[in-house]
């Protein structure tokens, strides 16, 4: 190793403060990872439908299952801390969760902040890696995401909250 390319590792992180705004965020507080040049991201909804010729009496159940799946990018010298959050929000959100005390059991998971969603109860169902030649100072994530709310009325209103700070951004 040279100086000279030794002194440009060491610059390393004040070439990261140009790295820009995330396009999605998602964690578990205090653990937040921002995904960074979001390239695409699909909600996908299954309904579930009642049984054909049921009686007017409807019991209460889920009506739909939410998956999302996001590809992004892990830029810049933290990109491993990153990739070791995510993988550790993926387990920790399956067993002990600080949300469930703190609110009485209304929400677990994580949270996702995106511009075409803002979600609660979020649990990673698949989560890759990849890296290439051509993007040596990024880690390309895809991962699979469920909804799995807990309480209808907490995520209809985050819905809510959602469309208003959505609205409110693209207004300025």
């Amino acid at each position: 190793m040279t100086r000279k390319s030794f002194e440009r590792g060491l610059l390393a992180p004040a070439r990261d403060m140009n790295i820009g705004v995330p396009s999605a965020v998602i964690g578990l507080f205090p653990v937040v990872v921002p995904l960074f040049s979001v390239s695409t991201i699909s909600i996908t909804e299954s309904f579930h439908l009642p049984p054909l010729g049921s009686g007017g009496d409807r019991v209460l159940m889920d009506t739909h299952d939410d998956t999302i799946s996001i590809s992004a990018v892990l830029p810049g010298t933290e990109r491993f801390v990153w990739k070791s959050a995510l993988e550790l929000l993926a387990q920790v959100t399956l067993g002990v969760n600080p949300w469930q005390s703190m609110t009485g059991g209304l929400t677990g998971g994580m949270q996702l902040w995106t511009s075409m969603t803002l979600r609660s109860d979020i649990y990673i169902k698949n989560l890759s890696f990849s890296a290439t030649a051509q993007k040596r100072d990024a880690i390309d994530v895809s991962m699979t995401l469920a909804h799995l709310p807990r309480n209808q009325l907490l995520t209809l209103g985050l819905e809510a909250v959602g469309v208003g700070a959505a609205i409110a951004i693209d207004m300025t």
